[in-house]
């Protein structure tokens, strides 16, 4: 017999020891203080490169909408990571907030409305690889596989620029709601060194986490060259916040004792527990003349463990045998992902020139231990060491060259061109045949309290999971050829005007695409000017949404939004059922884009920009709605399964628009002794809509009546996802107060309201009213290099509504709360210790 704690059943020993943060502290709070430098800095001095090529550019005079996150900002986002620090500190940017089961570890920012898939990711100006995990989850079911920005450390990154402009002309596929380049530190000396303690205010599980950060620079060479290194490592619990499940029948139908005594904890979703390992470094050394060699990498490591749904005692997911008291299923992950740049630059003939290449690789692998195959009977193990592997790897080789050339105009013109080979590759590797055998284990009497399951099939695959089975696995490869060029020039004195054109040629089914860009400026005079873009772009289809399946046995949302078991099945795009339900060849999805704006700079420091965009997408690649139901039963048997299945597949199925604004203003006030304020307003207002649904297919229309069953292809729950499930608005008001040893900064962002239809049954549609999120950090810096920051995230431990019609069974937060835009797990507290030399 084997029972299941209700608490996290394993805690790691933290990072580093609560007494050892604790003295180091003491040790900074004993050392002298100082009167810290007042001196903020000027927003549009920044020097930025993304978006442009040539002539150099700051901030204030891009003439594309561009924003500068520096270091600081990053490591005052206290528990955040990467991906969820820009969320935090951009409005036009929203971060999924899976809480479930294996989409947990994929956390991928939106932009712009837009998937994480339609965000290019660069790191110091290059491509940034690929995850090979799937968004699948709520907010994002497109199966594109994101850049995992949180496998960067936090501590490598110099700034970040963030293009909010569409840029496939420039930048190639997945530019199209913009470009975010991570930019690496890359002094030669001096460094520093962190430690953070935090927690939750309160939840069930582990509420604590712990980080550990450090870079240092080292001089490379007589000329200037560099080697910086950086490293973090993290440590986060498994935490859930979910409210008591409101079906009492856990056990047996009828008087079974247990049920009075059950604390009615339903399910464990919740954050994932997270143990992360990264390690970077950034490199350049001069070896005479105009040649520089330079290379750059990252390295990183990352164990998730994600709580689920318990399987109740009763359940046909569950042996009593093995567990008397049910089980909270444990989905496992590690992963692995590196990625290294060599490349030299140089000057010849007057020609700015840089030759690079880059090899990159994301491994996961997911495993369980603690599940079940119920169709295994009794003798079912109950951990699976093996259940699926993803694995993505790409090769990228680029040749790009710049140079000013001089017609006798007012000002050079800039021409640039270049030429790109991209090789990628996505693999999946099936699991432990355990994990997904239908063993054919039927209930008996005697084997569950009341026996409300005698006669009925054991719910079959490693529960909670996705168990890939060779009939899944999957290895696509493709070859990217590409060829731009990009001219920027001055009509007039005041008036910049950049054309670019990219042709791309795929060996796959996306085939041949061109794209073109026009971007301009006019300045009217030092305070005022406007600018505004014109393009058009294209993504190509994700490797994953081309080639891959799966089958998983966990909970969904039937017609009726009730959550209900399911063995659910991605099917194959190509596969022979796939082409019976409708499936077509994905094509690549096709994009207009046009902004216009303007910048007012009345002094040095104020600076506000106005940018007003409209996307549009066509053949947007989407997951059809879960078909199932009887009238699907013959054609799935016909296949090979048992047909009970829910299937699914992607398909070129919407046409989408999105519209919005973006406002921005930076204001500097200096108050003599009583110091500097950044004062720091953003707003972001978007809607996108569905301006075309593919028909849906006759293979499925000619099915006739399914009584209990879906046979919606593309309906209103798939349509939500698009359209209505993140906030049209979201606010960030934010001032950083500098006053001798003090650095405080305090920020308040309000996201605005949302919907959630989750079935097809408009009566079941759940609407969530607008929230106030608070964040402060207080920071001390002591003479000797000592600083010490307390503060808090979510300062007022605000949640969302709890307007959803929840999980009688489950009582799971996620179905209360919905898709929430911000973490759902309330306030976070944090204290930090850190050395600077």
């Amino acid at each position: 017999m084997r029972s299941t704690p209700t608490r996290n059943p394993r805690r790691h020993r933290p990072l580093l020891g609560a007494a050892t943060l604790l003295s180091t502290t003491i040790a900074a709070i004993h050392a002298p203080a100082h009167a810290q430098s007042t001196s903020i800095g000027n927003v549009q001095d920044v020097v930025v490169t993304t978006g442009v090529r040539g002539d150099q550019r700051t901030v204030a005079d891009s003439p594309a909408p561009i924003e500068v996150i520096n270091s600081d900002q990053l490591l005052r986002t206290g528990r955040a990571e990467l991906g969820e620090a820009i969320s935090r500190l951009l409005p036009s940017f929203n971060f999924s907030t899976n809480q479930a089961g294996v989409n947990s570890p994929v956390r991928a920012v939106s932009n712009r409305g837009l998937g994480p898939s339609y965000t290019l990711v660069l790191v110091n100006g290059k491509r940034r690889h690929n995850g090979s995990l799937l968004a699948n989850g709520t907010g994002d079911t497109s199966g594109a596989n994101p850049v995992d920005l949180d496998m960067i450390p936090l501590s490598a990154v110099s700034h970040i620029e963030v293009l909010k402009d569409s840029a496939a002309a420039q930048y190639g596929s997945d530019a199209v709601a913009g470009v975010i380049n991570v930019v690496l530190k890359n002094t030669d000396h001096g460094g520093h060194v962190g430690l953070t303690y935090g927690s939750l205010y309160d939840g069930d599980g582990d509420i604590e986490t712990y980080k550990l950060e450090g870079d240092i620079g080292f001089a490379l060479g007589q000329d200037g060259g560099f080697l910086h290194l950086s490293a973090d490592a993290r440590q986060r619990g498994m935490a859930w916040w979910n409210f008591p499940a409101t079906n009492g029948i856990a056990y047996a139908p009828g008087s079974n004792p247990k049920n009075a005594t059950w604390n009615r904890d339903g399910a464990h979703n919740g954050d994932p527990e997270i143990e992360a390992y990264n390690l970077s470094y950034n490199a350049e050394l001069p070896i005479g003349g105009d040649l520089t060699l330079y290379s750059f990498g990252t390295l990183g490591q990352r164990d998730t463990r994600s709580g689920n749904n318990l399987r109740r005692p009763n359940s046909l997911a569950n042996i009593n045998q093995i567990f008397p008291d049910g089980y909270y299923a444990i989905n496992n992950a590690e992963e692995v992902d590196y990625q290294f740049v060599a490349g030299a630059k140089g000057l010849a003939s007057g020609w700015h020139w840089d030759l690079s290449t880059s090899y990159a690789r994301n491994r996961a692998k997911q495993f369980s231990e603690l599940s079940l195959n119920p169709s295994l009977g009794p003798d079912s193990p109950t951990r699976f060491d093996d259940l699926a592997t993803y694995q993505f790897e790409q090769w990228v080789t680029n040749a790009d060259f710049t140079r000013a050339l001089d017609f006798g105009t007012r000002k050079p013109v800039q021409l640039s061109w270049g030429l790109e080979h991209r090789h990628e590759r996505f693999t999946t590797e099936a699991g432990d045949p355990l994990g997904y055998l239908n063993g054919g284990y039927i209930f008996r009497p005697g084997d569950q309290p009341g026996d409300p399951n005698v006669g009925q099939p054991a719910a079959v695959g490693a529960q909670a999971g996705v168990a890939l089975s060779p009939a899944d696995e999957a290895d696509v490869t493709r070859r990217v050829f590409a060829g731009y060029a990009d001219i920027g020039f001055y009509p007039t004195e005041q008036w910049f005007v950049d054309l670019a054109v990219r042709a791309e040629h795929y060996s796959d089914s996306t085939g041949n695409t061109l794209g073109g860009k026009i971007n301009s400026r006019y300045d009217f005079n030092p305070v005022f000017a406007i600018r505004g873009t014109v393009g058009t772009g294209f993504r190509a289809p994700s490797l994953p949404q081309i080639g891959y399946s799966q089958t998983d046995n966990r909970t969904n949302i039937n017609a009726t939004g009730v959550v209900v078991p399911s063995l659910s099945k991605l099917l194959l795009n190509d596969s022979s059922l796939a082409r019976a339900l409708g499936a077509e060849d994905l094509d690549p999805e096709r994009s207009t884009n046009i902004g216009l704006g303007f910048v007012l700079t009345p002094s040095r420091d104020v600076n506000i920009t106005v940018d007003a965009y409209q996307v549009e997408v066509k053949d947007r690649i989407a997951r059809s709605g879960y078909l199932y139901g009887p009238a699907l039963a013959p054609l799935l048997q016909a296949h090979g399964l048992t047909g009970t299945e829910w299937v699914n597949y992607f398909a070129n199925a919407v046409d989408t628009r999105s519209r919005g604004v973006d406002i921005v203003g930076d204001v500097t006030t200096d108050h003599g002794k009583y110091g500097v304020v950044r004062w720091n307003a953003a707003f972001n207002w978007n809607e996108t809509e569905i301006t075309k649904i593919k028909s849906s297919p006759g293979q499925l229309t000619g099915l006739g009546a399914n009584p209990g069953g879906n046979l919606v292809w593309f309906g209103r729950a798939a349509q939500s996802s698009l359209t209505v499930e993140k906030p049209k608005t979201k606010l960030i008001l934010s001032a950083r107060w500098l006053i001798d040893a003090f650095d405080v900064t305090l920020q308040t962002t309000r996201h605005g309201a949302y919907k959630w239809q989750l079935s097809e049954n408009p009566a079941q549609d759940s609407s969530y009213g607008a929230k106030w999120i608070t964040d402060l950090d207080v920071t001390y810096a002591f003479q000797n290099g000592f600083k010490v920051s307390v503060g808090a995230n979510n300062l007022f431990d605000v949640r969302p509504d709890k307007n959803g019609p929840g999980d009688a069974n489950g009582g799971t937060a996620f179905f209360l709360y919905g898709p929430s835009p911000f973490a759902p797990s309330g306030g976070f507290y944090y204290l930090k210790a850190a050395y600077d030399f």
